[in-house]
Formats: C-alpha cells, sequence, structure tokens
C-alpha cells in the first residue's frame, strides 16, 4: 500500500499548544525541522490529524543522500501574530540544493521539544520529482486565509 498523506494540524499539536510545548517566536523560540516523505509508491505509512511525531515517518522518509539530509533542513521561524481574529505563523521558504529525489510531502516538528513532536502534515498533492537541481517548500503568506500554521 502506498503512502498515505493528508494535510492536516495534528490532533497532538494542537493539545501540546495548551501545555506550552512548542515556542514559535523567531531568534528565542524552539528550533523547527521539515523533513520530506518517499514517493507514494515507495512507501507505506498513513500520515495525517493522527501524525504525532516525526519518529512516526521511520522508513517512509527520504534517505540521506542525493541532497538530502535525514531529519530534514531547520526552518527559520517568523515570529506568530494575528491576522484579524486569527493567530498566524510562518517560515522562510527552505531548499535543498543540487538534489536528485522524488517526495511525496513533508512534516514539520519541533526538534527541541521532548520526542519531536508533529505540528503539521503537508501533502504535496502527488509525486514531486527533482533532477540535479533545487528543490524548495515556499510556504504561504502569514495571513489568516493561508498561513502554513493557523488558528481561527
Amino acid at each position: 500500500m502506498p503512502i498515505s498523506i493528508t494535510t492536516a494540524m495534528p490532533t497532538s499539536f494542537k493539545v501540546e499548544l495548551f501545555k506550552a510545548v512548542h515556542n514559535f517566536t523567531a531568534s528565542t523560540g524552539n528550533t523547527f525541522k521539515v523533513a520530506l516523505l518517499k514517493a507514494a509508491a515507495s512507501g507505506s505509512g498513513t500520515y495525517g490529524a493522527a501524525t504525532t511525531s516525526y519518529t512516526n515517518l521511520s522508513t517512509d522518509e527520504l534517505a540521506n543522500g542525493s541532497g538530502y539530509t535525514t531529519g530534514g533542513n531547520t526552518l527559520v521561524s517568523v515570529t506568530p501574530v494575528a491576522s484579524s481574529t486569527t493567530a498566524v505563523c510562518d517560515f522562510s521558504d527552505t531548499t535543498w540544493t543540487s538534489s536528485s529525489f522524488t517526495t511525496s510531502g513533508a512534516l514539520i516538528y519541533n526538534d527541541t521539544a521532548t520526542g519531536d513532536p508533529a505540528c503539521a502534515v503537508l501533502s504535496f498533492g502527488g509525486d514531486q520529482t527533482v533532477s540535479s537541481g533545487d528543490f524548495q517548500i515556499q510556504f504561504p503568506a502569514a495571513v489568516a486565509a493561508t498561513a502554513i500554521i493557523r488558528i481561527a
């Protein structure tokens, strides 16, 4: 069975916010990373709202090499703000340079907190391939309707 990815805010993340597990403040907050998943047909897990941590990826994370480092890229946080009545969080775009791989999605997780808890699951809507080039995740604008992490 291939990888199944649904873009979602993990339920465990919502609970962890009430427990003050995550600090998204730029420069003084936690370290957040984004790890990439394998091509859909190359894996077998299911990822979405029930995903609780980076460790859930197990063998479905891209292998180390070909421009990708296991664990993913460290994200640069932008301090959360309010957009109308919605709290929004954003990150600077991130790039894997000189890469050759196929990925079907990603997991944003808190690398500082115990257990590497999941913050967001991202489906790319199908396999995305890069061959001897740059693979970039461009995060949407930090506004109520589009921010990558938002609480209305």
